[in-house]
């Protein structure tokens, strides 16, 4: 029996460079260190001096714009939606892929601004990528291939897919702004468990470890999650009183109603940028 060989990493021994180190930026590159990525092979750059600190307390290479395109094979543009095309505009991108996480900003429009010769995917990763727990969407431009997409992929850790980009601000609404409603959700368990009558740590803990346990039964199973909550209803039990408080109040509703409105104002933004 043939010895079996690992299968190299499709970012293995190339430099990534980040144009724009907040945030969002800083949870993936986190990420990357935390999978084996040597700092040494990420540059990063950002006008604001508190970024470029932290940028530098990870060992980073920090410089500026032009200097991380030069020595880096992948470019990850993780600046502000409204400077994405001043930002790339000026910078030699030919044979580069790449890799924008700005919310909104069309295909069209990065392409345009990286120049031709510039290979583009958009993304749409969630601050989870911190904890590499991320859920991203991914679209490729008009010449990237399937190595470029696989590469990008391999930006993130947790659950990562492609769809076709006019699908990319759903999932700004459901995944990228996603763990503002989760954390917001976590935030009333744990009220509701100190009101009745739990200290505010133990009910915190108890809150989070739900959502996250839950979470990742439903991913495991791949069953439907009205199912797993039936499973849970018992006959005139706890469960289900508490889910009929949810819906007399609109829980359902409301969770719909903040996926359509992040939707629509990732609309708005995209609408924005094309003009």
């Amino acid at each position: 029996m043939s010895a079996m060989t690992a299968v190299a990493s499709p970012l293995h021994n190339r430099n990534i460079g980040f144009i724009g180190a907040g945030a969002m930026a800083s949870a993936i590159i986190k990420g990357l260190l935390a999978s084996g990525i040597s700092p040494g092979r990420i540059s990063a750059s950002d006008p604001w001096e508190p970024a470029r600190a932290k940028a530098k307390a990870l060992g980073l290479n920090v410089t500026g714009n032009a200097e991380v395109a030069i020595v880096s094979e992948i470019i990850v543009v993780a600046v502000k939606p409204d400077v994405v095309a001043s930002a790339l505009a000026p910078l030699e991108l030919r044979g580069k892929l790449v890799v924008s996480i700005a919310a909104g900003v069309p295909l069209m429009a990065i392409e345009i601004a990286a120049g031709n010769g510039a290979r583009c995917v958009r993304t749409m990763p969630n601050t989870p990528c911190l904890v590499g727990e991320a859920a991203v969407g991914v679209a490729r431009g008009t010449t990237a291939t399937d190595a470029d997409v696989a590469t990008a992929m391999a930006l993130f850790r947790g659950v990562v897919v492609e769809v076709p980009e006019k699908q990319l601000n759903a999932v700004t609404a459901v995944s990228g702004s996603g763990p503002a409603y989760i954390f917001l959700l976590i935030e009333a368990l744990a009220d509701g468990g100190v009101k009745a009558g739990l200290p505010r740590a133990t009910a915190l803990k108890l809150a989070a470890q739900t959502v996250k346990g839950a979470a990742a039964m439903q991913l495991a199973t791949g069953t439907h999650p009205g199912q797993l909550k039936d499973q849970v209803c018992s006959p005139g039990g706890t469960t289900i009183a508490g889910v009929s408080a949810l819906e007399e109040n609109g829980f359902r509703h409301a969770a719909i109603s903040a996926v359509t409105a992040a939707k629509a104002r990732a609309d708005e933004m995209s609408a924005s940028v094309a003009k």
